[in-house]
């Protein structure tokens, strides 16, 4: 079933997600090499619960941690160790938070000092990919509209694979609610877009293979050819004329760049 949200539900999800841009722009500034994903992880709760809410993904149908942290060639749900991070590596943090009964969904896909220029290619292409989605997400479309936009640029374009088994989501009280948003598909399919629907969109992007499979901790999913992959997520609204994006990358953008100043290549 889905759930449509009133405005002050909106404004509600909107506060949780802020929360979840504020702990990923905190989390850049503390990314370079020599950081383990196990000290990122336990900055990223303390500083959810400073702030009043509750780490949305820790005991999530068994999850241990309060960030997704998958490196490299990690899709998404990667553990937290204390393997330390190096020169080239590429960190996607996924993260939630529960405030207020409600829940916020971001993800952002970061570079740990100089990465190669293919890899650059493809969490900027990976981004792009985002907002393309979210442009489509509007009154009058279809769920098939966002999920074609997103595969067209990525597949069709740049030859990247798509990952199928992972989607976006509904969100609201819970984590992940009616409908699913998939990253590929057909112009015109699916669930009509309503006022008031909000969705995670969220492309998870393989510089080689779409092809993944799950490691042995049961949770972290990795390329099947061992190539890198990027993921970028935001929470938003269907609007009439122009979806409402709930999360934000300006924190995180604005103190990546103060910290490392990598994406100005650009």
């Amino acid at each position: 079933m889905i759930y449509y949200k009133t405005n002050e539900e909106v404004e509600l999800i909107r506060k949780s997600n802020l929360l979840v841009s504020a702990t990923l722009a905190e989390l850049a500034n503390h990314l370079k090499p020599g950081v383990t994903t196990n000290q990122l992880d336990k900055i990223a709760e303390t500083f959810i619960r400073d702030h009043g809410a509750k780490p949305a993904f820790k005991g999530f149908r068994g999850f241990p941690y309060a960030c997704c942290m998958s490196v490299n060639a990690a899709v998404v749900h990667g553990f937290s160790t204390d393997d330390e991070l190096k020169e080239g590596d590429i960190l996607s943090i996924d993260t939630g938070t529960v405030l207020n009964g409600f829940v916020g969904d971001s993800a952002y896909t970061f570079a740990i000092g100089e990465i190669p220029i293919e890899v650059q290619k493809l969490l900027r292409v990976t981004k792009d990919s985002l907002y393309k989605g979210i442009e489509k997400a509007v009154v009058g479309n279809r769920i098939g509209d966002i999920s074609w936009a997103i595969q067209e640029y990525t597949e069709k374009k740049h030859g990247y694979g798509v990952v199928r088994e992972l989607t976006g989501h509904g969100v609201g009280k819970s984590l992940h609610e009616e409908p699913e948003v998939p990253n590929y598909g057909r112009r015109g399919n699916g669930l009509k877009l309503q006022d008031g629907l909000v969705i995670a969109i969220e492309p998870m992007i393989n510089l080689g293979t779409k092809d993944i499979f799950c490691a042995d901790d049961e949770w972290t999913i990795i390329t099947s050819d061992g190539k890198p992959s990027a993921h970028f997520e935001h929470s938003i609204c269907v609007r009439r004329n122009k979806a409402d994006i709930l999360s934000s990358f300006d924190p995180i953008e604005a103190n990546e760049k103060a910290n490392s100043n990598l994406f100005s290549e650009y």
